[in-house]
C-alpha cells in the first residue's frame, strides 16, 4: 500500500507550484487555448511534470494518465496506473478563484484504489493551509482530516447543486455556489454541502477519478449519465456524463436525466 503520509507530501508541493504563480495570489501568468476552449497554463504543465517524477518515484511500476501529458497506450497493460489532473478548474485558478484542485487518483484494475485532492486557496495561508480531501477504497473519506459523510436527503425536489443556472425543468432543485472545478463539485456531495452533481457531456477520467472515490467512501452513489459505474484505464479514457448525489435520491436522477442523457449522447462526441 501506498504511503498516504507521502502521497499528502507531494499533492501539498503540487498545490504549493501551482500557489506560486496563481493570480489570485498577485501573480501573472501565461495561458493559452488548446483548442474547444480548452484552457491549460504554464503551472499545469509545471505540476504535471513535478506529479510524473514523485508519483513515478513513489510506486515506480504504475501507469500514467494525465491531461497534460501525451497518452501513453500501453498504460492498460498495467494493472495499477496514477490517474492525474494537475490543475482541475484552469478558469478558476487563472481568474484568480479558489475553486481549483489537484487531483491524484491510483486505479487498480479499473477501479479506484486511492484519491486525493489538493485545494490549496481554499483557506488560511502556508503550506499546511487549505483543503485536502482524501481516501482509500474501503476506509472511508476525510477533509483535512474529518470524516467526511454525503447527504441523507431523500427527495430530488430542492437537492442542492452547484450551478449557476438550472434548465426550466430543474427549476425545483436549488442552486449552491459553484467552483469550476468538477471534483470540488463531487466533493461537496461526499461533504454533504450538495446533494447533485450532474454532467451530460463527454468528460475524461482524470477529472473524477479522485474525487469520485472520496464521494464514494463518504456514501454517495457516483455513475454515469446513465447510472451505470465508472471504470477507469479505458483504452479511450472517457465516459458520457457524472452524477454523484446522496445515496437516496440517484435513482430519481437517472430518471429525470434519461431521456437528455440518451439524445445528447447520440449527437455529441
Amino acid at each position: 500500500m501506498i504511503d498516504m503520509y507521502q502521497l499528502e507530501a507531494i499533492v501539498r508541493e503540487a498545490g504549493q507550484i501551482a500557489m506560486r504563480q496563481w493570480p489570485g495570489a498577485g501573480h501573472g501568468i501565461e495561458s493559452w487555448d488548446k483548442g474547444r476552449g480548452n484552457l491549460v497554463c504554464a503551472a499545469d504543465l509545471e505540476v504535471d511534470g513535478f506529479l510524473k517524477q514523485a508519483l513515478g518515484t513513489l510506486l515506480p511500476q504504475a501507469g500514467w494518465l494525465s491531461e497534460e501529458t501525451v497518452d501513453d497506450p500501453a498504460r492498460v497493460e498495467r494493472s495499477l496506473v496514477w490517474l492525474v489532473d494537475p490543475i482541475d478548474g484552469t478558469r478558476d485558478f487563472l481568474r484568480g478563484r479558489t475553486g481549483w484542485a489537484v487531483s491524484v487518483a491510483l486505479i487498480s484494475d479499473g477501479r479506484p484504489l486511492l484519491g486525493m485532492l489538493g485545494a490549496p486557496a481554499r483557506g488560511g495561508k502556508g503550506e499546511e493551509s487549505g483543503e485536502l480531501w482524501s481516501a482509500i477504497a474501503g476506509q472511508g473519506a476525510l477533509r483535512n482530516g474529518e470524516r467526511l459523510a454525503a447527504s441523507t436527503r431523500t427527495a430530488l425536489a430542492g437537492a442542492r447543486v452547484p450551478a449557476d443556472s438550472l434548465m426550466k425543468e430543474d427549476r425545483d432543485l436549488v442552486m449552491v455556489t459553484k467552483p469550476n472545478s468538477i471534483a470540488l463539485r463531487i466533493a461537496m456531495v461526499a461533504a454533504g454541502d450538495a446533494d447533485l452533481v450532474a454532467t451530460l457531456r463527454w468528460g475524461s477520467e482524470w477529472d473524477v477519478a479522485a474525487a469520485g472515490l472520496i464521494a464514494c467512501e463518504a456514501g454517495a452513489r457516483v455513475s454515469d449519465a446513465f447510472g451505470q459505474k465508472l471504470v477507469y484505464n479505458k483504452r479511450d479514457p472517457r465516459a458520457f456524463g457524472l452524477l454523484a448525489t446522496a445515496p437516496a435520491i440517484h435513482r430519481q436522477a437517472v430518471g429525470r436525466l434519461a431521456e437528455r442523457a440518451a439524445r445528447l449522447s447520440a449527437t455529441t462526441s
